[in-house]
């Protein structure tokens, strides 16, 4: 999901991309990395390869540990061998959970589940390995292609499929065209450490956007049933509050990002990015 929006958005303002699939490239795989990177010489590498099944890392820790951790520092090693800007993705659940307002980039990270604790890993595997590294976390990432709750809420309403929304966990909606967008505009300015990328607002709960999402779509809001996470018995823990905000975007002059309900109207009519350029 990530990856193509990023590539689309790329391509859109003249930027000579080479996206990848897991096939073509196995990011655990050092050598292949290497090679790879040899042929194409880039300027930037945008990492948006993860293990993302955050309940599935609690019983295959190994493989998300290859791709979270081995996977980014193989590309941060090689990004520095060829002296290519290397840009990768983390995530909210690096945070506990237990502030109940936003998280920014200068707060300590305290990773629950396996899933959290190899993104956090990975972020420190790449500080380490590249001192030219650039983090950008994010989080409730959806778009087009996703296949994530967020992603596939407005298509399940719309077949009038009843769904369970969760009323007391938190975050900050992201947009993958625009977080695309602004993964580009990092991997231009070139200023190393982490960033806290996601779209603007007090940021909401699972209800929240489902509800967002049934207004705008005009769907039927008996659809939602409201559930309490801990309802929904799952295997991985998970932060109740994980809200990200940024002060070093602002710091280095990049522009708000956009409200999360506009990004959400946009992505429910099919626009997938507003440029920040």
């Amino acid at each position: 999901m990530v990856a193509q929006a990023t590539a689309d958005h790329c391509r859109s303002i003249g930027d000579e991309v080479v996206a990848l699939t897991r096939k073509e490239l196995d990011i655990a795989n050092a050598e292949n990395v290497r090679s790879v990177v040899e042929e194409h010489r880039p300027d930037a590498i945008i990492n948006c390869a993860a293990y993302t099944n955050v309940d599935g890392a609690e019983g295959e820790p190994e493989r998300a540990y290859a791709a979270n951790v081995t996977g980014v520092e193989n590309l941060a090693k090689t990004a520095k061998e060829f002296g290519a800007v290397f840009v990768t993705i983390s995530t909210d659940y690096v945070f506990d959970g237990a502030n109940g307002g936003f998280y920014f980039e200068g707060d300590e990270p305290n990773p629950q589940g396996i899933y959290a604790k190899t993104k956090r890993k990975g972020e420190l595997a790449a500080l380490n390995a590249n001192e030219r590294s650039i983090v950008v976390r994010s989080g409730w990432i959806y778009g087009k292609g996703g296949t994530n709750f967020l992603s596939v809420m407005a298509d399940l309403l719309r077949d009038g499929k009843r769904i369970k929304a969760i009323r007391d966990s938190f975050g900050t909606p992201t947009f993958a065209g625009d977080l695309a967008a602004r993964l580009r505009e990092l991997a231009e300015l070139d200023e190393p450490g982490i960033f806290h990328v996601t779209n603007s607002g007090p940021g909401t709960s699972y209800l929240g956007f489902a509800e967002a999402v049934c207004e705008m779509g005009g769907f039927d809001a008996t659809l939602i049933e409201s559930v309490s996470k801990d309802e929904l018995r799952r295997p991985a823990p998970r932060p109740a509050s994980s809200k990200l905000g940024s002060l070093r975007c602002e710091e280095f002059g990049l522009a708000p990002m956009p409200d999360w309900e506009d990004a959400l109207l946009r992505s429910m009519n099919g626009i997938q990015a507003k440029y920040h350029q």
